[in-house]
């Protein structure tokens, strides 16, 4: 099955939080078209999570958390994945209750 480019992916991703009244930003630009895109929830409380896409067994690519704890150290975490992959979008979402949308149809 073929994937959205990462590029648009984003945008879509950005549009539906926006919609949703949830601020987001990109933190860090990554490749257009087949970018890995982590996401970064920022609970605003010092804390935060990270989440990257995996591939199931059946072919599916759910989203999963990388790393979640003190803010600085999840900060450390996606620098150093940014380090080892120019090509990596970042893209950084604010909600103290811990919504990210992930979760929800078609962002899968």
């Amino acid at each position: 099955m073929s994937r959205l480019a990462a590029g648009f992916w984003v945008q879509a991703y950005l549009m539906r939080l926006q919609l949703a009244c949830i601020p987001a930003y990109v933190t860090a630009h990554g490749d257009e078209t087949a970018g890995a895109i982590l996401v970064k929830l920022s609970r605003l409380d010092g804390t935060a999570r990270v989440f990257q896409r995996i591939m199931s067994m059946d072919g599916s690519r759910p989203w999963d958390v990388l790393a979640d704890g003190p803010e600085a150290d999840v900060d450390a975490l996606i620098a150093r994945q940014r380090r080892s992959d120019p090509d990596l979008w970042v893209i950084e979402v604010e909600s103290r209750d811990g919504r990210h949308l992930l979760d929800e149809p078609g962002l899968d």
